[in-house]
């Protein structure tokens, strides 16, 4: 019993100050801005932004975005959609969709010089062809669905608020039953580092951001040289969020669930391969923040579900004391019992109106401790492919 009160104590000592970071944030909650609503433009919006689209291979899933964007209306003055060389007939998609709007336009980005991953590469080249008569920049991703009102609603909110950045968290639409089981899991992992989305984070080190749907003013883009100064970032739309943040602009993360969806992955493996090493947001961060994350996540996420079966074999049933291995039992069924809970909170943020399997979702907290392991797997090693294109660095 002497080793099981010391090693409670120790765990103590290592999860109280994660739990009380944690619940720092949730207490956040009830503040947060109201999610984003489709509207309808009025004529001071007219032809007020740019979009651009990066592609590389997306003719399987561009064709809801293509749709989505059409169905926007005047306050759209171009969609520049920048390929990289697809071989599956993405431009040609593209192609067909300009017949039908004239405000579609495809352009191939130059060859990817040395120190630039793709993606910031391509929308930098957007940025750089749009026009300089559009007031807002959004770019969005080829797997996004956006709804009518979409653009609309997210440029009054930006200009009500008086952001210079905004981007949307989506609703995620699943399919197959284990991405319904392990991704919410993962995303959870961003929601315990993280103020909720709707708060407007102080900290510019902190503050998070979605590329699939990233709103910024054109001046202060031009201000920052584009994309440049994320050129060799994973994670480029958080990385580009905190440069512009740090310089005093106003960044706002929203939600977006009721005007924007997403179908990211294919399945479980791809969840884990693709999504899984670009969350630990370690382009974005200093050393010293990542290892803060990662000691937060093993604390308040990835040991509560392996902690409290442990403890009820060793220790029998719960007694009320003050002893420290109850102690542990206590807060970590706590954790459990927050987790749970949170399940209610993100279940407005996914569609699995026609997954199968889509009762796994509520038993995504049995997956926590792998999708931690996860973030510890990508935290301190680079990719060397993504999206296609291979890197040189490890």
């Amino acid at each position: 019993m002497i080793i099981l009160s010391v090693i409670s104590l120790l765990l103590l000592l290592f999860q109280l100050p994660a739990t009380a970071i944690l619940l720092s944030r949730l207490l956040q909650g009830p503040r947060r801005q109201p999610a984003i609503k489709p509207q309808q433009p009025t004529q001071d919006l007219l032809g007020s932004v740019s979009i651009v689209v990066p592609t590389l291979n997306e003719a399987q899933r561009i064709s809801p975005l293509l749709a989505g964007l059409s169905r926007q209306s005047y306050e759209v003055r171009e969609i520049i959609v920048v390929d990289s060389k697809s071989q599956d007939g993405t431009p040609d998609l593209v192609k067909a969709a300009q017949q039908q709007d004239p405000r579609f336009r495809l352009m191939t980005d130059d060859p990817l010089p040395n120190g630039w991953v793709g993606r910031p590469w391509a929308l930098h080249n957007g940025f750089l062809h749009s026009s300089e008569a559009s007031q807002w920049f959004l770019g969005m991703d080829a797997d996004t669905q956006p709804d009518p009102g979409l653009v609309a609603g997210l440029l009054k909110t930006a200009t009500a608020q008086n952001y210079d950045l905004v981007s949307l968290s989506p609703q995620f639409i699943l399919k197959y039953p284990g991405e319904c089981w392990l991704q919410p899991a993962l995303l959870m992992t961003l929601l315990y580092r993280f103020d909720p989305v709707g708060i407007n984070t102080q900290q510019p080190e902190r503050v998070m951001a979605n590329g699939q749907c990233f709103l910024c003013r054109r001046s202060v883009l031009a201000a920052v040289n584009g994309y440049s100064s994320a050129k060799g970032s994973f994670c480029d739309d958080v990385t580009l969020a905190r440069n512009i943040a740090a310089l005093g602009f106003k960044v706002g993360f929203l939600d977006g669930a009721k005007v924007l969806k997403v179908r990211m992955y294919e399945g479980a493996m791809d969840t884990w391969k693709e999504w899984g090493r670009s969350l630990d947001l370690k382009d974005a961060a200093s050393r010293a923040q990542i290892w803060g994350d990662l000691w937060l996540l093993t604390a308040v996420q990835g040991l509560p579900l392996l902690l409290v079966p442990a403890y009820l074999l060793i220790s029998g049933p719960l007694v009320l004391s003050l002893s420290p291995p109850a102690l542990v039992l206590g807060l970590n069924i706590f954790l459990l019992v927050i987790r749970f809970a949170l399940l209610l909170a993100i279940a407005p943020s996914y569609n699995r109106q026609n997954a199968k399997g889509g009762w796994l979702f509520w038993l995504s907290p049995l997956a926590d401790p792998l999708a931690v392991l996860r973030i510890f797997l990508s935290a301190f090693h680079k990719p060397r492919e993504w999206r296609g294109r291979k890197y040189s660095d490890g």
